[in-house]
């Protein structure tokens, strides 16, 4: 599946590299191959959208969206109705609460959209589950799938280990595989600075650093769009590390503290859009009583961090941690646990006040991790 035209530095696209190494598994296992290409798709569902959250302030999670439009709804679209396939499998550590055989017996039913649709059917609904290795369990990527997709998908590494997989892949002589490093980081921009990357994209929004603790301008940068919260900002001329705290995307302002754990950075309070929820939309427990305990994470592997939700009417929920969490950052996904199962997730729009008290700040702006009088009455969970 291509979805990025990218060349690298060497002037070899690196698609072209990835179709190569997936067509000679294919011929050492004796399966056939097919290849699509999804690069417009992408660019419409994905970049697009990642371009407006950047310009909004906000860091997006791109691989989280790949999902939720492309692989499991293009790619799964294709596989049933081009290919004929019952199913699809993907290399995901992930589970789900079908066995693989219940999979391909299960009948595609076009149902009603809404917040409580499920409140009015009757059914066995696809739960999420971690995968056996925790460490590599990549449920947090999958958290803005379909139900739908979701019963049509089988995980055969849910159960293994990533050494016992490697294990396997030797046995059968993929080691052209074995060889190759783990992708990390956005797929699309490689080994190309970031920065750089954005700015053919974004037109410069130039601005201030300016520091949390005297309201003193410290720098200038291009555009806050560049910064997100907890990175290090290399500011010209400054002889210690500054962290980013918040950023003003109407002044174009970037706080920065001096310190990586700075308590600037620690909040306990967040406010999500529209919640996906994976299997019951949204919990029974979380309607009846208006508020949940879980566990949340925001980034992948991140130690999860028991929360109380609260629902509003919007399906949107107030999120409050059991503890202070660090550089919690808006644009990102907040995924929501359940023991094993992953319920789902909702995007991070909105932040409580931070842990620090402000000394006298003498931006025109209000930082923007400062509550709107409109929000500020909200009760959220304690």
């Amino acid at each position: 599946m291509k979805n990025w035209d990218l060349v690298d530095e060497e002037g070899v696209c690196s698609a072209d590299r990835e179709c190569e190494d997936a067509y000679r598994v294919c011929r050492i296992l004796d399966i056939p191959f097919h290849q699509v290409s999804y690069v417009k798709e992408y660019w419409n569902d994905v970049f697009s959208y990642l371009l407006k959250e950047y310009e909004l302030g906000r860091t997006p999670n791109p691989d989280i969206l790949c999902n939720k439009y492309i692989k499991f709804n293009y790619f799964l679209q294709y596989a049933v109705n081009n290919l004929g396939a019952d199913a699809i499998a993907t290399g995901h550590y992930a589970r789900t609460s079908l066995e693989d055989n219940e999979v391909f017996q299960q009948k595609y039913i076009q149902r009603p959209q809404g917040l409580f649709r499920n409140r009015f059917e009757v059914r066995n609904a696809v739960k999420l589950l971690q995968g056996v290795d925790h460490f590599k369990d990549q449920t947090f990527f999958l958290s803005q799938i379909s139900q739908d997709a979701l019963r049509r998908t089988i995980f055969p590494l849910g159960d293994l280990t990533k050494e016992f997989v490697k294990k396997i892949a030797a046995e059968h002589h993929l080691h052209h595989v074995l060889q190759k490093k783990e992708s990390m980081g956005i797929c699309f921009i490689g080994k190309r600075n970031f920065e750089k990357f954005l700015l053919e994209y974004l037109e410069p929004r130039p601005g201030n650093f300016v520091s949390i603790e005297d309201g003193q301008v410290i720098g200038t940068h291009k555009g806050c769009f560049l910064y997100t919260v907890g990175q290090r900002a290399r500011i010209a001329g400054l002889r210690y590390a500054c962290f980013v705290v918040d950023k003003n995307t109407a002044s174009g302002d970037v706080f920065v503290a001096p310190s990586a754990d700075h308590p600037a950075l620690h909040r306990n309070l967040l406010r999500t859009n529209r919640v996906h929820w994976i299997a019951e939309e949204p919990p029974a427990e979380l309607i009846r009583d208006k508020m949940m305990e879980c566990n949340f994470r925001f980034y992948h592997q991140m130690a999860l961090v028991p929360c109380t939700l609260t629902l509003n009417q919007d399906g949107t929920v107030w999120v409050t941690m059991a503890k202070p969490t660090k550089a919690l950052t808006p644009g990102q996904f907040a995924v929501f646990y359940k023991g094993d199962e992953c319920l789902g997730s909702g995007k991070i729009l909105r932040l409580g006040p931070t842990m620090y008290t402000m000394q006298q700040v003498k931006s025109k702006e209000k930082p923007s991790w400062t509550m709107p009088a409109s929000e500020a009455n909200v009760e959220p969970a304690t």
